[in-house]
Order: structure tokens, then C-alpha cells, then sequence
């Protein structure tokens, strides 16, 4: 496999919801993420260094559809990320635990829109991320 430079700079991943300020105390409060720009109707937010989460009020062509979409935030603290959000109220799917199958250790927690949101850990070796 020869290497390759990525195309882009970053990325960001937008989702809808019918309420902001309940979705942004979500992210930006349970989960921490640093809000780095609030355009009124959409607040983006740090996930990695080039990688953002957006979120943005639903309107009529845009409704918050989470079927089918899960975001993954990748970290190798997954037990210590579900230690503060437990201890933050957040319901999650169940325990971290090892999914060897795919190569990952991870737990599952849905925002207050249905989004699915994994924290998950690589352990495939072949994982350059």
C-alpha cells in the first residue's frame, strides 16, 4: 500500500436538532468539547485537532434524522471518558468492553436528539489514525 496525502484539511461533521441549547449543553457540557464558533443557528465544536462536530437548529429541509449515522470519537482513554460522563448523569448503552471483531474496545451513548455517539479505542495495529 503506498501512502497518501488526505485531499482536505479537516472536517466537520454537522447534525440537526429542534433545540440548540439543549444540544450544546450536551456537547459542549457532558461531553466537554470546546465550542469554537456559534453562528447563532449552528455551534461547532473541537473533536480533534482538524475534525469538528457541528450542530444546527432542524428546519423544514434539514429535520434531525438520527437513523443510520453514528459518530465515533476515538480516544485511548475510553474507560476514563465513561467514568466522567456516568459520574455527568449521561445514559449510556452499557460498560466500554472489547469488540474484537471490528479491532476495538468501546461503549455506546446517544445524545439528546437519538444521535448514536461510540467512544471507541483502536486496537488493530493496522490503525494509523
Amino acid at each position: 500500500m503506498t501512502e497518501q496525502t488526505p485531499p482536505f484539511d479537516g472536517f466537520v461533521t454537522f447534525v440537526y436538532t429542534p433545540d440548540l441549547e439543549r444540544a450544546a449543553a450536551f456537547y459542549g457540557g457532558a461531553l466537554g468539547l470546546p465550542l469554537v464558533l456559534d453562528e447563532g443557528p449552528a455551534r461547532i465544536y473541537q473533536i480533534a485537532e482538524k475534525g469538528y462536530l457541528g450542530v444546527c437548529i432542524a428546519g423544514e429541509d434539514s429535520a434531525s434524522v438520527p437513523e443510520g449515522i453514528c459518530l465515533t470519537l476515538v480516544t485511548e482513554d475510553v474507560d476514563g471518558v465513561y467514568e466522567r460522563l456516568v459520574a455527568k448523569g449521561v445514559e449510556t448503552d452499557g460498560a466500554p468492553q472489547a469488540l474484537p471483531q471490528f479491532g476495538v474496545y468501546s461503549f455506546l451513548l446517544r445524545d439528546p436528539d437519538g444521535h448514536v455517539i461510540e467512544v471507541q479505542r483502536f486496537e488493530n495495529p493496522a490503525w494509523k489514525g
